[in-house]
């Protein structure tokens, strides 16, 4: 293991209800009520705007793209209120896992389906922001997850943004750790090692190289010996 990319939404920060309250509220708004199941479905560990397109496609048959980037907006003025008031909830284990592998001289980045501006508020609210060489949100990329598209573009960062490492990073030796199947996927679809993280599924429902219960329950030296 030399490097680690890291989920944001699930992983790092403990916000996905929030998430599911707020996408429920904007689509109630639309006349569209998003049971907490199908919320499940469709919409957990995905991009909103992914995650839009294909609720107003089983609803309506099509996708309207200008209503997807309203209620896309719509969503992230109610989340930075909410952020704001109430502050971003880092998981226990969390900012500690990070700096001790970024202390440890592994490359960190973060691989999410969340906006840019989430991101950014959330580590400006801590002093992660310097652990991490890559940062690839929704935003910078075409396809989500379970689409391989962001793990493949982290990697490559950490392959060609200073300080360069010594040797090319191979996938195998990047681990994701993830806590949705579709973020797994995507990492397993990007060769990736995976470290799944029942923070909001279910342990029987991650596939992954490896599955703990939170990450305030593995260290850096428990790491370095699984992968």
């Amino acid at each position: 293991m030399r490097a680690i990319l890291f989920d944001f939404n699930g992983i790092l920060v403990n916000d996905e209800p929030v998430h599911q309250e707020l996408m429920q509220k904007v689509l109630a708004e639309e006349g569209i009520e998003l049971s907490d199941a199908r919320f499940e479905e469709v919409c957990l560990g995905r991009a909103d705007r992914a995650a839009f397109q294909d609720v107003l496609r089983q609803e309506r048959g099509e996708t309207d793209l200008a209503l997807v980037a309203r209620l896309v907006a719509r969503k992230t003025a109610y989340y930075h209120v909410r952020m704001r008031t109430d502050g971003f909830p880092f998981f226990p284990g969390a900012r500690e896992l990070v700096a001790a592998t970024a202390d440890a001289g592994l490359g960190l980045g973060v691989v999410s389906g969340a906006l840019r501006a989430e991101v950014d508020a959330a580590l400006d609210q801590t002093d992660l922001r310097s652990r991490f060489k890559t940062i690839t949100t929704a935003e910078d990329v075409d396809h989500s997850k379970p689409d391989p598209e962001g793990f493949l573009r982290g990697l490559r960062h950490l392959n060609t943004l200073p300080p360069l490492p010594t040797r090319l990073l191979h996938p195998h030796e990047v681990l994701a750790i993830e806590d949705s199947p579709a973020g797994l996927a995507a990492a397993r679809a990007a060769g990736l090692a995976t470290l799944g993280v029942a923070h909001t599924f279910p342990a029987e429902r991650l596939e992954a190289d490896r599955v703990v219960e939170s990450l305030a329950a593995i260290s850096l030296q428990q790491l370095q010996g699984w992968f």
